[in-house]
C-alpha cells in the first residue's frame, strides 16, 4: 500500500511541531504545506525541498492527489478550512479546539459522516504517557470514584487575538477530563477578566458541575510570572497529582484520603484522615504527536475511531461555549445541552 499523501495548512506556533512529527511517521508522505506568510515557508524550502509550498490554502485543499489535511491555523479559520477540506473529499486533523462554536462543530461532524471521512482533533495531551497512565489508574479502580478535579494551567503569554484564555488553555484539561471519565458535566460557572481593553479575557476560572458528587475547577491565565501545568484528581481511595512541568516524575499516586461518619447529630461530622505511600509509575516516553499521527493514519487506513475523535472535540466546545456565556453574564450558571 502506498503512503498516504498529506497536506498541512498553518506554520504558526504549532505547525512546525506537526511537520516534524508527520515527516518522521511511517505510512504518510507530507507533500504540501501552506501559510499566508511566505517568510514562514522559507525554512521548509531549505530543509525539506521535496515539499511543495503555497501561500493559498486552496492549492492544497483542491489538490486531488492529497488525501488528508492537517489544519493548524487560528481558531476562527478552523470551520471554513475544515468544511472546504471535507467537501473536497479529504480526511481532516484539526488543531484544538475543533471550531469556535457548537453549531460549527456539529456541521463538520455531519459533513464528515456524509463524506465517510475521518474528522479528528489534535488534543495532544491524550497521547502522552502521563495521561495514558492516569486513565489506566482510573479505569482499573486504583483511585476509586473520582470526587474532584483541580487544574492550574497558567503562564506569561501567549496572548491570542481571537479567543480568550479559556478557549486557548482549558481545552487541554477539559479533553483530559472527558478522556478519563465517562461523566459529562451538566452545568458550568465561569468568571474572567480582560486587562488589555479588547474584551478578550486573559484570566479566567471555570467550574464544572456534575449530577454525581463530583466537581471540576480550572484556573487559566496568560499573566502569571511562573508557568504551572498541574492537574489534581481526588478519588475516594487514592489521589493523583499530574505535574507536566516535572522532567521525569510527572505522575504521582498518593495513598491519601479520608473517611467520614455522620452521627445522629447532623451538625457533627467525624473525619478520619489517611496518609500513606507515594507511588511514581513508569511512563511511556514516546512523543505525543507521534501518537496523534499514528492514530490519524489508523483511522484512515483501518477505519478505527480515534482517541481524540470529533465527538470528544465537540464536547470540549460545548463546555467552552457555555463558559463564555457564563463569563458574559457575570458567572451565571449555564446548563450544557447535549443533542
Amino acid at each position: 500500500m502506498n503512503d498516504l499523501k498529506f497536506g498541512l495548512i498553518g506554520l504558526g506556533y504549532w505547525g512546525p511541531n506537526l511537520v516534524r512529527n508527520f515527516i518522521s511517521t511511517k505510512r504518510c508522505d507530507l507533500v504540501a504545506i501552506s501559510d499566508l506568510q511566505a517568510s514562514r515557508l522559507e525554512n521548509i524550502k531549505i530543509n525539506y525541498p521535496g515539499i511543495s509550498t503555497y501561500t493559498n490554502a486552496d492549492d492544497i485543499i483542491k489538490n486531488k492527489d492529497i488525501e488528508a489535511i492537517i489544519i493548524a491555523t487560528p481558531v476562527f479559520s478552523h470551520f471554513q478550512l475544515a468544511k472546504a477540506a471535507l467537501e473536497n473529499g479529504k480526511h481532516v486533523l484539526i488543531e484544538k479546539p475543533i471550531a469556535s462554536s457548537v453549531h460549527e462543530a456539529e456541521i463538520l461532524i455531519e459533513l464528515a459522516l456524509q463524506k465517510n471521512k475521518t474528522l479528528m482533533v489534535d488534543h495532544t495531551f491524550l497521547y502522552t504517557g502521563a495521561v495514558r497512565k492516569i486513565k489506566e489508574l482510573v479505569d482499573n479502580g486504583t483511585i476509586g470514584k473520582i470526587k474532584y478535579i483541580d487544574s492550574t494551567r497558567i503562564n506569561l503569554g501567549l496572548f491570542q487575538p481571537d479567543i480568550n484564555v479559556l478557549w486557548d488553555l482549558a481545552p487541554h484539561d477539559i479533553a483530559i477530563l472527558n478522556f478519563i471519565t465517562k461523566e459529562k458535566p451538566m452545568a458550568v460557572h465561569a468568571i474572567g477578566i480582560c486587562h488589555t481593553g479588547n474584551g478578550i479575557e486573559n484570566i479566567a476560572y471555570l467550574t464544572l458541575k456534575y449530577e454525581e458528587d463530583m466537581i471540576a475547577h480550572f484556573n487559566c491565565s496568560w499573566t502569571s510570572p511562573v508557568k504551572i501545568r498541574k492537574f489534581l484528581i481526588g478519588g475516594d481511595k487514592k489521589m493523583i497529582v499530574y505535574d507536566d512541568m516535572e522532567p521525569t516524575e510527572k505522575v504521582k499516586l498518593y495513598d491519601t484520603g479520608y473517611d467520614h461518619k455522620s452521627e445522629e447529630d447532623k451538625r457533627r461530622v467525624l473525619v478520619d484522615y489517611r496518609t500513606g505511600d507515594i507511588f511514581v509509575p513508569k511512563l511511556s516516553t514516546t512523543e505525543a504527536l507521534i501518537g496523534v499521527a499514528n492514530d490519524f493514519i489508523d483511522s484512515i487506513t483501518k477505519q478505527t475511531i480515534p482517541v481524540s475523535d470529533a465527538n470528544l472535540g465537540l464536547n470540549v466546545v460545548r463546555v467552552l461555549e457555555a463558559a463564555q456565556k457564563s463569563i458574559k453574564q457575570q458567572g451565571k450558571e449555564i446548563l450544557i445541552k447535549y443533542s
